[in-house]
């Protein structure tokens, strides 16, 4: 899998965890938790949807580390290589 495939999906469940979202544009410079108003719990449940969509496990300790985007995507797409 491309890793603009896991952009692509990545977004898919953003967009399917919270519908409202979907008339803005996220690119892989958004700031998840600043400019799409998605609270911790929100981030947690799209990172449980990831890790079960991509069948990955991304460490707790690194969900602090992960503040746009492209940082989820690239720890996913590190963990499917």
């Amino acid at each position: 899998m491309s890793r603009e495939e896991v952009l692509e999906k990545t977004k898919g469940v953003i967009f399917d965890c919270f519908p409202d979202l979907k008339d803005q544009e996220l690119t892989e410079d958004t700031v998840i938790n600043n400019e799409t108003a998605i609270d911790s719990m929100g981030f947690v449940l799209i990172i449980c949807k990831l890790e079960a969509l991509f069948d990955v496990r991304i460490p707790e300790r690194q969900w602090k580390k992960l503040q746009t985007l492209g940082d989820v995507v690239d720890a996913i797409y590190k963990r499917l290589a």
